[in-house]
């Protein structure tokens, strides 16, 4: 495979603290904005990591919002990231860029958002998106194809109006408690900076690479 014989040096950009708001949230959603503007594919993909009874486990989501300071995600709280973030509300959050040579590593704690952010999202997803959530036991096994969209079917006939959000379902907030930048450099000396908690501000330091 030709791609692990590769080598390619990173020289698309360079990071310093004098560069950095002194929010981290503040300065995600910059690069978040650089990140839409030079037209990266799902901008908003993240790679959620959990940790439950049977170890840690990834996968990627999309990041739906930024609220006061937190990162919002939504799924079903009977899914495996749903029971891990009940049982453990520490999680990592991951935001590969690669075509910026970024990346974005969020260390944070997860909750349930309010019900009414949840609300709120519900109302503007399309009504398959509705029902699928509606229809999917996410995580539980399934024995075929034909027995996910009979039970679309079934919801969408139980629900001919408006489609009620499910208790199951919803928002849930991430408050970060670490948040490290990374810039890709020659020679493999990246940039690495790092926000953590200093009271009820951050402090920013430089990691070796």
């Amino acid at each position: 495979m030709d791609s692990l014989e590769r080598h390619d040096d990173y020289t698309r950009g360079r990071l310093d603290a004098a560069d950095l708001l002194a929010d981290p949230v503040a300065q995600f959603a910059r690069w978040l904005g650089d990140a839409e503007a030079a037209g990266v594919a799902e901008p908003n993909a993240m790679v959620l990591s959990t940790v439950d009874g049977s170890g840690p486990t990834s996968r990627t989501v999309l990041l739906k919002g930024l609220h006061d300071g937190c990162f919002e995600l939504v799924t079903n709280a009977g899914s495996r990231k749903g029971r891990a973030m009940t049982a453990d509300g520490r999680v990592s959050l991951l935001f590969p860029w690669y075509p910026l040579q970024r990346q974005v590593l969020v260390d944070g704690d997860a909750a349930p958002a309010p019900d009414a952010m949840s609300d709120e999202y519900w109302a503007s997803r399309p009504r398959g998106s509705q029902l699928g959530a509606w229809a999917s036991r996410q995580s539980a096994p399934l024995p075929d194809r034909a027995e996910l969209e009979a039970r679309v079917a079934e919801a969408d006939a139980r629900f001919p109006g408006d489609v009620p959000r499910p208790s199951f379902w919803g928002a849930w907030l991430v408050t970060p408690r670490r948040v490290e930048l990374w810039q890709g450099r020659a020679s493999r000396l990246h940039d690495r900076l790092v926000y953590t908690r200093d009271g009820a501000g951050w402090r920013i330091d430089r990691l070796q690479p």
